[in-house]
């Protein structure tokens, strides 16, 4: 590495614990020697682990930012309050987080997302090619299209408490009952609700005036409403709403009595208490939060049709429709929106798929997640290579769907409990602990992420939880077999000032879409040049991270 022009990427990272779990091939920037003799591999990610924290000297102040640094011998005199590490790892490799020039993307699907094989793509290729030959009886399944878990998080939606641990319901909400354990299957078919919101802004940001759902069997609308917000309309947003003060004028039905509605009708028959309704729209997290309504079963033609640049960039609906369906909406200019139109384009949308099949209007990517890979390997045992994903909330529904066991956390002791028992039964473990990053209070709502009714309980020290976690990784590394691959890595850094300029860029943003001159917008809320360049500067520092390796041998 003593030449390298870059930093490790959590790509480098996942391939080389492909390399040594799954043959993949060797990696150019670490050479292994003897990669067979490792039978075991442990991969744990800690946010939070800062050459500050571990008394490190910053990678900058070297030459060349990107070679490994010196960790320096244990020392009673060293500042660090994670001594595991400097009595475990000679050097600590700076790593680069994937993202844009203004945002970071998930450390979490760049580890478990890896490009598929030549010979896998070919394969796929001859597989595709012979399905769509022999697909002479339409397949009109919703349920392939349904987004993930791990699809849902990363396109912020509101999420159901049943389907994973990450969404606080503030005041207000809702979410669509489940009666019996939730499954991504169905006993019958269940029913599909295409729907489009309007909002206007009030005191509170926008809220929902009108509804509009449609029943995709039937082909017909089902459920229009005007609803009256709760709060002050500072501005109607009639050139996309639609919405006028006089169509409002006599309006009673508010958003409690239409939640109420709603949840009759999206909630599973009796009959088939497993059938729950999905939901249709396009960018539809936008709506659910709009009707402040959490649902397990969502499509999404923002997602499921590709922008033609590609992610992380998402097609419009307006121009989805005149690509795939032939025809032009949202033409009412300054009459605003039709939230029946957008329904019922997004209806077509899902049609469209039934009838082409899950390819049709999408740009592959010829990805697929290193579990599946795992599925493929055979291990040093000689049988299929084993895999157990430890995490917080479900790992189980998102990025450890494909894991042989999948373990949920709520602590990090859980985390080391689950990495505990996982050892002896698999090859490949990875277990995440974010007690750090809390402590450090880098973990912040998102921009639009509802406040919460109750305040949080008070976090614990910042020493106190250093040393819990000090505890964890030793326990752990004791407990390694022989000849297992231990690699630690932090994924970024303290990622606040990045996402607060990022607030500012949106709240600017979203004004000016809805149509206000700039002399309209609080100078204060102004975003300038100057901002853009320290917002760069803040993701560069964000996506900074270290990695640490080594070899349990005794």
């Amino acid at each position: 590495m003593a030449h390298r022009r870059e930093p490790v990427s959590i790509g480098d990272i996942r391939d080389l614990v492909l390399h040594l779990v799954a043959d993949g091939p060797p990696q150019s920037w670490l050479r292994v020697e003897n990669p067979k003799a490792i039978q075991k591999v442990v991969v744990l990610l800690v946010p939070g682990l800062t050459p500050s924290l571990l008394d490190l000297p910053a990678a900058h102040a070297k030459g060349n930012p990107n070679l490994p640094l010196l960790i320096p011998a244990p020392d009673p005199k060293s500042k660090t309050q994670v001594p595991f590490v400097a009595s475990t790892f000679m050097h600590a490799c700076p790593t680069r987080a994937p993202g844009e020039t203004t945002k970071m993307h998930s450390i979490l699907s760049s580890f478990f997302m890896a490009p598929v094989s030549g010979e896998e793509k070919k394969k796929r290729i001859l597989e595709r090619i012979s399905s769509e030959r022999q697909q002479h009886t339409k397949n009109h399944d919703p349920m392939p299209y349904i987004l993930t878990p791990e699809q849902m998080i990363d396109n912020d939606y509101p999420i159901p408490s049943y389907l994973a641990d990450v969404f606080t319901k503030p005041s207000g909400w809702v979410e669509t009952p489940c009666r019996v354990p939730y499954s991504h299957s169905s006993s019958v078919p269940p029913k599909v609700y295409a729907l489009d919101c309007e909002m206007c802004m009030t005191e509170d940001g926008k809220d929902l005036t009108r509804i509009c759902v449609i029943d995709l069997d039937e082909d017909k609308v089902v459920y229009d409403e005007l609803v009256k917000p709760h709060k002050t309309i500072l501005d109607y947003l009639t050139r996309w709403s639609g919405i006028t003060a006089e169509k409002l004028h006599h309006v009673t039905k508010t958003l409690p009595e239409v939640q109420t509605d709603l949840l009759k009708m999206f909630t599973a028959p009796d009959d088939a208490p497993d059938a729950i309704p999905i939901l249709l729209g396009h960018s539809l997290e936008s709506d659910l939060r709009a009707m402040k309504l959490c649902h397990p079963r969502c499509i999404d033609t923002a997602v499921i049709y590709h922008h033609p640049r590609g992610r992380p960039l998402k097609p419009g609906l307006a121009w989805l429709t005149r690509k795939w369906c032939g025809r032009e909406i949202q033409t009412g200019g300054e009459g605003g929106h039709d939230p029946e139109e957008d329904a019922r384009a997004c209806a077509q949308l899902l049609k469209l798929k039934f009838e082409n099949g899950p390819g049709f209007g999408e740009f592959k990517t010829d990805q697929e997640s290193i579990l599946e890979k795992l599925l493929r390997t055979t291990g040093r045992s000689g049988r299929t290579v084993t895999s157990a994903v430890i995490d917080y909330g479900n790992p189980g529904s998102w990025h450890g769907a494909k894991a042989t066991t999948a373990i949920a956390c709520k602590s990090d002791e859980d985390v080391m409990r689950g990495v505990l028992e996982s050892l002896p039964r698999h090859d490949f473990v990875f277990g995440r602990m974010i007690a750090l990053s809390e402590a450090l209070e880098w973990t912040t709502p998102k921009a639009n992420a509802p406040v919460p009714t109750t305040p949080p309980p008070p976090r614990p020290p910042l020493a106190e939880t250093a040393a819990n976690l000090n505890s964890y990784l030793k326990q752990i590394f004791e407990s390694l077999p022989p000849r297992t691959a231990f690699i630690l890595f932090s994924g970024h850094s303290d990622p606040r000032t990045m996402s607060q300029l990022n607030v500012r860029k949106t709240k600017f943003e979203t004004e000016i879409r809805a149509g206000k001159r700039l002399e309209e917008i609080d100078k204060a809320d102004w975003w300038s040049a100057q901002e853009g360049r320290e917002l760069e500067t803040a993701v560069e520092m964000a996506k900074k991270g270290l990695l640490f390796l080594c070899i349990r041998n005794g």
